[in-house]
């Protein structure tokens, strides 16, 4: 831990730079197992308000991998670090006045709980993509599940690893047959119906 730094306050801040902006920012965090759907709707999301002039910006697991988290693997320490670090990224996006959509698996509640305690009250909106562990290996995308079955793969969450579910998410997702474009407006519309777009 650094020692002998004090936090230089600016004139322009975040209520300024939102204000600019002419938005709420916030941080919209889908979690849900792997092949759940969380980037698929985030990415669908995104391209919803991005249509309606807002300021966005998506962090997706996979990509922020390529690297910000490239050095780090799957063992549950990692995951950790993996999320605080999209926590904390999250968090610069937010003071810039941004709206940052996020899609990870982030299997820990505390990990979760982490990046909400980091920013302000009502910034942090826990999107809970429900998909049944069934549906998400069906679906498969990435040929994880199938890996991780055979011992090619482990740590892997719903498999051998645990996945700690939202207890109270602002949103609670169910998705699971329907097409995401309308798993997306549904979600864009709880949203809306509670004033967070």
């Amino acid at each position: 831990m650094a020692t002998n730094i004090v936090w230089h306050k600016h004139e322009v801040n975040k209520s300024t730079r939102a204000d600019s902006l002419g938005q709420a920012p916030r941080v919209l965090w889908l979690t849900g197992l792997s092949g759940s759907g969380k980037s698929t709707l985030a990415n669908l999301l995104e391209k919803k308000l991005h249509g309606e002039n807002k300021h966005t910006y998506l962090l997706d697991g996979d990509n922020v991998r390529h690297g910000l988290c490239g050095d780090l693997g799957f063992s549950d320490t990692d995951r950790v670090e993996n999320i605080r670090r999209i926590s904390e990224v999250a968090k610069l996006f937010v003071d810039s006045g941004i709206i940052v959509l996020t899609a990870f698996i982030s299997p820990f509640r505390a990990d979760r709980d982490f990046c909400r305690n980091l920013l302000a009250e009502g910034e942090f909106i826990e999107v809970f993509v429900d998909t049944p562990l069934e549906v998400c290996e069906q679906r498969d995308p990435k040929g994880l599940y199938k890996k991780a079955r055979n011992g090619e793969i482990k740590d892997f969450t719903g498999i051998d690893s645990a996945y700690e579910a939202p207890a109270s998410p602002e949103i609670h997702l169910e998705y699971k047959d329907e097409p995401a474009e309308d798993t997306a407006e549904r979600l864009y519309n709880l949203l809306a119906e509670k004033g967070l777009v």
